[in-house]
């Protein structure tokens, strides 16, 4: 009874609120390659982040949130546009979307929003995310630990007019590699829980221990963030989205359509409208998010073409389901050799499709070094060489590299996707319905698969002279 009371409160005060037209701040704060459910809001047993556990208790948080591609700039790009990867353009990373490509500031300006990005943007071209930049924090992933960010710039730009409704983007590159900031001796590499997907060596316990210290370091800073709204009397006219933006730099998870990788944290804060300390189980795309702003901004989605869908009945309280299927797709050029990926899920089975099951799977930073010479990721080649007396990493290293060409899990049961049902007869017919709706979903997006992870592809993308 009193939940329903509090609920008839929120949606009336919401209501009341558009129609007086009442135009909220929107605020969101994007972490960099942080597995979801390393964060403790989402089971994760190892990491302390009090900053986004505060968050919510205040919030209502999402269970189930994807993205489309498990790479900085496509997730970005679809976060920042409403749109898949094949619409947009940015179907790969380090490329590029659609020159006709609208976004954000686009679409809030012309609703009388100051629209601003802060830290790392990594989208392009400048034409189609014509964001203010904010300065602040940092922009590039190579960063320095005594260097240390100054909220000064973000907090500028939230006061500069409080007559004008601002939407800022505050993109934090924590936890991204490399795993320099915070302070992994509060992570002693022993005592950690480490996941099934992550072998069990000393190198890796290690790294994961500095991933560890950077997500606590994330914390902070959204903690910082949150008080400058708090301390400027925002709060109560400020919409707060956190997300985690895909998996960390672990195999498996970033460059992967597994489940580590294309799901996403998903929080939101909105005093007066989301119910405080609330959890839903509906299925969300990255793609909902820029519909769902402009709604709260008082646009009206139709007037852009979004693949997303508003997901604002849902914040309001007023229905726990939101889509049927989440879809995802991965070209690993220039991240390694071709590999095209594709999958869909229902949020309760996961199918993949691996286009050229015949070739190994390889991702360069996982594996090797940068173009500079330096060794990415040192804990690799503890991998391998552990697998000659550990069937464990044996395992984990042969899953990585070489994959059937359809992959099925019940993510419900098995988050980390370690038993492969594609051949069990129980659920054939649950497989057969997702391998039939990602066929009509890559043939709706014009996907031609492996003719789309190509060399020639991606340098056409990259000059914004889209081959497809």
């Amino acid at each position: 009874m009193l939940h329903r009371l509090l609920l008839i409160v929120f949606t009336l005060f919401a209501f009341f609120s558009t129609a007086q037209g009442a135009q909220p701040n929107v605020l969101v704060i994007m972490a960099d390659d942080c597995t979801y459910n390393d964060l403790p809001v989402y089971g994760g047993q190892n990491a302390r982040t009090p900053s986004l556990d505060r968050l919510a208790t205040q919030s209502l948080t999402f269970d189930k949130s994807y993205l489309c591609s498990a790479m900085c700039q496509p997730c970005r790009a679809e976060l920042f546009t409403g749109q898949y990867p094949m619409t947009n353009g940015c179907a790969w990373n380090h490329s590029a979307s659609r020159a006709t490509t609208q976004s954000l500031p686009q679409y809030l300006k012309p609703l009388g929003y100051r629209v601003g990005i802060a830290g790392k943007v990594h989208v392009l071209p400048q034409k189609a995310f014509p964001f203010e930049d904010v300065p602040g924090y940092d922009s590039s992933c190579v960063r320095n630990p005594t260097t240390p960010h100054d909220p000064a710039g973000i907090t500028e730009f939230m006061l500069r007019d409080t007559q004008q409704p601002f939407c800022l983007v505050v993109a934090l590159v924590e936890p991204h590699v490399p795993w320099v900031m915070g302070d992994a001796t509060a992570y002693p590499p022993q005592s950690l829980k480490l996941p099934p997907n992550i072998a069990d060596t000393e190198v890796t316990r290690d790294a994961y221990s500095h991933y560890l210290a950077e997500i606590t370091y994330m914390d902070q800073q959204v903690g910082e963030i949150l008080e400058i709204i708090q301390t400027n009397q925002l709060d109560g006219n400020t919409v707060v989205f956190f997300t985690s933006e895909q998996g960390a730099q672990f195999p498996g998870c970033k460059w992967t359509n597994y489940d580590t990788g294309v799901h996403t944290a998903l929080m939101c804060r909105w005093p007066g409208v989301v119910q405080p300390d609330s959890r839903t189980s509906a299925l969300v795309q990255y793609a909902d998010i820029a519909p769902t702003i402009v709604e709260i901004a008082g646009g009206k989605t139709a007037d852009f073409p979004f693949d997303g869908h508003s997901i604002l009945p849902v914040l309001r309280g007023e229905t726990q389901h939101h889509r049927q299927f989440v879809y995802g797709m991965h070209n690993n050029f220039p991240e390694g050799p071709s590999y095209p990926i594709r999958s869909v899920s229902d949020g309760q089975f996961r199918y993949i499709t691996n286009l050229t099951p015949d070739e190994i799977y390889i991702e360069k930073h996982v594996m090797g070094r940068e173009s500079d010479g330096r060794l990415n990721n040192t804990y690799w080649g503890t991998w391998v060489w552990d697998s000659q007396t550990s069937k464990r990493s044996y395992d984990l290293v042969r899953r990585y590299m070489l994959r059937p060409s359809e992959e099925f899990y019940r993510i419900a049961d098995d988050p980390y996707e370690m038993h492969n049902l594609v051949h069990d007869p129980q659920h054939q017919q649950a497989k057969d319905n997702l391998k039939t709706q990602l066929g009509q979903w890559m043939t709706s997006q014009k996907d031609p698969g492996i003719e789309l992870d190509t060399k020639e592809s991606h340098n056409a993308a990259k000059k914004v002279n889209h081959r497809f």
